[in-house]
């Protein structure tokens, strides 16, 4: 099995990694605040901040196509997509939630690149703020451990 023979520790080094973050900006201090947490997890795990390429896009359905481009330079080791997306009163929450998930990991397996999706989708703004923090350091952990994961079988 990969990883439990080198250890999790190995899984989250992120040095010498490239990551690349999209960032919707609808609901943005939410938004802010999973990139921040996401960031700083990075950071923590040892990848250079000189190579973490941020980009804002306007909402959740956007995303999809900034990681399409981010992809597409083949230079990242793994992807982030960050957003936040709050139940209304109309079908619309479901139209983007459902899209712009589908989207983020149809890009994943068509570019054999990870993906860590941490676009929120909850009931209401109490709910995103309380997973703002931890699904942002989620993120992080998730990208870096996975591009570790597919350097092993690779």
């Amino acid at each position: 099995m990969f990883g439990a023979d080198k250890g999790t520790a190995n899984l989250l080094d992120g040095k010498k990694l490239s990551i690349g973050i999209v960032q919707a900006r609808f609901n943005e201090g939410i938004t802010d605040a999973l990139f921040k947490a996401c960031h700083a997890e990075l950071l923590a795990l040892g990848v250079l901040a000189k190579n973490i390429t941020h980009v804002l896009v306007p909402g959740a359905l956007e995303v999809p196509v900034a990681l399409q481009a981010l992809a597409e330079r083949d230079d990242f080791d793994a992807l982030i997509a960050l957003g936040c997306i709050i139940r209304g009163e109309t079908y619309h929450f479901e139209l983007v939630a459902n899209e712009s998930g589908a989207a983020v990991t149809r890009l994943a397996l068509d570019y054999h690149l990870p993906i860590a999706n941490a676009i929120l989708t909850t009931e209401n703004v109490a709910q995103a703020v309380a997973r703002q923090e931890d699904k942002g350091r989620d993120a992080a952990r998730v990208a870096v451990e996975m591009a570790r994961v597919l350097e092993n079988i690779g």
